[in-house]
């Protein structure tokens, strides 16, 4: 098959980024004094406005609000100018205790929710996710990491990606959307020349074809100045997408940030990542999607679902069998392989949660892979 496919990423001062780095630096304050917090928080901000909301069940006292006020400062919120003056803005706390029912259902480790989730690896890239995913964040991340050095860059940004796929392979880059917010100390023209220069170029040169450049759009909108809370809303979980693959798999719409990992919408995602990295690294597929499904309070997945997209060595329904023997996909199997009652979330909020290599659910497993190379 031959088409295009497109992938967008933003940046850690995009408004629903925001929301989502305050809820997982909340969840991670109540995992640092006590590691069987129940946690599920979510943030609405807009300007001058922050709302936190959720249940927690946990004998950590955590302040939420001033927690909020040091990620929105880490960002650069600093003032109105950039989009939202921490110092000056209105916060209201509305987190609340845990339903008993819910706790009770989880206590001795079922699922704390139903649901179905998914995940998905592709030998298109060195880590396993779809490039145009991938180039998308890697050109986010450049825009942060100019930022320390350039002035005229600001928080608010987001980029987009569209290769071109020829007998379901990834060719070469067509096309490549930008835009960033910035002050008015660069002109229009200044900015879409340093932007090419300094952020898009060192990502995207490997996948340039010299014959077909790609087109690009750098602020197609204009200057952007004002971004932020200020112009944009932003809530918990509204970048699912961004979170995750792109696009390029099923997602099951559960979103990841502030909930504890007995929540599987966080935990099984983790899961099912990690199982279909393992059945591209066995060699039994060069892509893979796994489906994980859930009851509230039971322990066992409902299901075990396997797609390899035609491009399985074995049948699908053996990849699946060989999954359910290899990997414990109850909660407590999934917390405990991979750690996760640490407080190691406010980072997974940033740059998509399947991009840091060091990650436990990126990691391979000698085990697995030999029992799916065997099955």
């Amino acid at each position: 098959m031959n088409y295009s496919f497109s992938s967008e990423a933003v940046s850690i001062g995009h408004p629903d980024k925001i929301c989502d780095q305050i809820s997982d630096a909340i969840l991670d304050a109540y995992l640092q004094d006590d590691p069987h917090a129940k946690v599920a928080v979510e943030c609405l901000i807009t300007s001058q406005k922050l709302i936190i909301a959720g249940e927690v069940q946990s004998s950590a006292q955590v302040d939420a609000v001033s927690i909020a006020k040091q990620v929105l400062l880490q960002i650069g919120y600093t003032s109105l100018h950039v989009g939202f003056d921490t110092h000056t803005a209105d916060y209201e706390n509305l987190i609340h205790q845990q339903s008993p029912l819910i706790n009770n259902a989880v206590i001795d480790g079922g699922a704390g929710d139903q649901g179905v989730m998914f995940g998905y690896a592709t030998n298109e890239s060195e880590n396993l996710l779809p490039l145009p995913y991938l180039i998308a964040q890697e050109l986010i991340m450049q825009q942060q990491l100019l930022r320390q050095s350039t002035p005229w860059l600001l928080p608010d940004a987001k980029a987009q990606v569209t290769f071109q796929y020829k007998n379901n392979l990834p060719t070469h880059i067509e096309k490549i959307v930008l835009s960033t917010q910035h002050t008015s100390e660069i002109s229009f023209e200044q900015l879409k020349d340093q932007v090419k220069q300094l952020i898009i170029s060192p990502c995207i040169s490997p996948w340039i074809n010299p014959d077909i450049m790609p087109d690009y759009y750098i602020n197609p909108s204009g200057s952007f100045l004002l971004g932020g809370p200020h112009s944009d809303t932003g809530l918990t979980g509204r970048k699912i997408i961004v979170d995750t693959y792109g696009g390029s798999c099923p997602h099951g719409g559960g979103a990841f940030s502030g909930k504890d990992s007995s929540k599987v919408d966080r935990s099984a995602a983790y899961a099912a990542r990690f199982a279909a990295k393992q059945v591209v690294w066995s060699g039994l597929a060069e892509r893979c999607t796994v489906q994980l499904a859930y009851a509230i309070g039971l322990k066992e997945p409902q299901s075990i679902y396997v797609n390899t997209h035609q491009t399985g060595k074995i049948s699908d329904e053996k990849i699946a069998k060989a999954l359910e023997k290899a990997i414990n996909f109850t909660p407590l199997g999934i917390i405990n392989r991979f750690d996760l009652l640490r407080p190691i979330y406010q980072k997974t909020a940033r740059n998509g949660h399947f991009t840091d290599p060091n990650s436990p659910w990126e990691l391979s497993d000698k085990d697995i892979i030999n029992t799916l190379q065997m099955a």
